[in-house]
């Protein structure tokens, strides 16, 4: 890499730089839009005994030395979703973070290994509330950037334009041809030879050692997210008991969680829950997610006790996390996440 090719290069940062202007004026208009609906603004610690317990999400790991030599393990956060949900137990109602979050493996046009999420909670029920915050929040955004359309490789969305609700049993029948309900049990229990079957008669690939969360990420990948979220904005609502992560099932059918996701230009821009408060179910999923992760990483993390004791105290909620950094991307029709950050992390595999 030259002199000039580095992003702190006065040419390249002198190109970068009103984009990154642009980026703090977003930041200070959702941050006001916030305070004016009465949210209060907390600083989730980075530092956690748990960095979140995803299959999926892999963590930076370090470890807490005291003076007379005793270590003990500790994790940059995924999210800051564990802190806030102890402040909701605390009694906080209206919250929200611009979180610096850390992810590890993680890095594409779309994914830094740090990066800014902004998280926020209502209490009450609230999944309706926190999808319109979500809608609202991307055309605040595109409105302070002069952007009346959201680009991405191509696609673009009118943020003006009224968003498409599409559950996601209906994506998957429109999108793939595959009737996801009928892979349920009528509790919510996944049927893998089922799924499995409707995949392969989608033309799709399936591979024997395909869990059901496999296939159902194959579908998502492949069929539904290139399609959705073009034109004008798409809430993927009614996620599958099997990918509710930390939201509630539906309760007229377990079969449904009060999950959803924000797409726009086929990015995912937001993952929102009606947030699970059952320590019991919380704690069965944590597990399950972890023993996934040994079988498939040849690692684990720690399950937050802290959490789980709070749950029980923390009110009926919903919340959302949005990846900061991507609605700032499709506002400027930016091509790399790394162009939207003020300084983007040096990549240690990539040649000098």
């Amino acid at each position: 890499m030259t002199h000039a090719d580095r992003w702190w290069s006065p040419d390249r940062h002198a190109v970068r730089r009103p984009g990154l202007l642009a980026r703090n004026r977003i930041k200070a208009g959702l941050r006001a839009f916030l305070a004016e609906a009465g949210f209060t603004e907390i600083e989730a610690a980075a530092l956690q005994t748990s960095p979140g317990n995803e299959t999926h999400l892999h963590a930076f790991a370090t470890e807490a030395l005291t003076l007379d030599g005793r270590r003990a393990p500790l994790y940059l956060h995924t999210s800051p979703e564990f802190a806030a949900k102890k402040l909701l137990a605390a009694g906080e109602e209206r919250i929200f973070d611009f979180a610096r979050v850390f992810r590890n493996r993680e890095r594409t046009a779309l994914h830094a290994p740090e990066f800014t999420m902004l998280e926020w909670y209502r209490t009450g029920p609230a999944c309706d509330a926190v999808m319109d915050d979500a809608v609202a929040l991307v055309r605040l955004a595109a409105g302070i950037a002069g952007a009346t359309t959201l680009r991405f490789r191509g696609a673009t969305v009118d943020p003006a334009a009224a968003p498409e609700r599409l559950p996601v049993p209906d994506a998957f029948a429109r999108l793939a041809g595959v009737d996801l309900l009928a892979t349920l049990s009528p509790g919510g229990e996944p049927d893998r030879p089922a799924l499995a079957a409707a995949v392969a008669a989608a033309g799709i690939r399936t591979a024997p050692d395909d869990t059901w969360s496999d296939l159902f990420s194959r579908v998502m990948a492949e069929r539904v997210e290139p399609a959705i979220g073009r034109g004008r904005m798409t809430l993927l609502t009614d996620y599958p008991a099997p990918e509710a992560a930390l939201a509630r099932r539906n309760p007229s059918d377990p079969r449904r969680s009060q999950r959803f996701e924000l797409f726009a230009c086929g990015v995912e821009l937001a993952n929102g829950f009606g947030e699970l408060t059952d320590p019991v179910e919380q704690r069965a999923r944590f597990l399950a997610d972890m023993d996934e992760k040994e079988r498939l990483y040849g690692e684990r993390y720690p399950v937050d006790e802290d959490l789980l004791a709070a749950l029980p105290a923390m009110p009926e909620a919903a919340g959302v996390a949005m990846g900061f950094d991507r609605l700032v991307m499709l506002c400027l029709g930016a091509d790399r996440i790394d162009d939207v950050q003020w300084t983007p992390v040096v990549d240690p595999f990539a040649e000098a």
